[in-house]
């Protein structure tokens, strides 16, 4: 498996892909992304988040892991939420990844954020989202 924590910086490049309904994550796996379309800009604002600092934990604390398709759905959604917001790469690492990121410095961090992990991976299925891989590359 690929180290996730390099990969947590993501960036609008798949965003085609996403806009399409499906998230290409690093390695080839692609998984059916939740409809945001209903969501305000305020809820969206707020998923995304919840999305950054949940990828951060969930790579950088062992005790609170993800599979590769549960975290290309994290992923995937938050580049879906920041490209229905408007945000370059740029904007979307500073506002939300960095904050994220900072998390890493409060040593209750994990042990606070990681048990929200599967309950936000369950929301986006219930929105639609899929941990599954479709298809994988060879």
């Amino acid at each position: 498996m690929k180290t996730k924590a390099a990969a947590a910086r993501i960036t609008l490049a798949g965003a085609v892909l996403m806009l399409a309904g499906a998230a290409l994550a690093d390695g080839g796996i692609t998984v059916q992304l939740p409809d945001v379309s209903g969501l305000s800009d305020a809820e969206a604002k707020s998923l995304i988040a919840e999305l950054a600092n949940v990828n951060v934990i969930t790579s950088n604390c062992p005790a609170y892991p993800v599979t590769d398709g549960e975290w290309t759905l994290i992923t995937g959604t938050g580049d879906r939420l920041a490209a229905r917001l408007g945000l370059d790469a740029s904007a979307y690492d500073r506002t939300y990844y960095g904050p994220a990121f900072k998390l890493l410095d409060d040593p209750g961090a994990c042990d606070r954020i990681g048990p929200t992990a599967r309950p936000l991976i369950q929301r986006l299925v219930g929105m639609g989202g899929g941990t599954t891989p479709l298809t994988q590359s060879q």
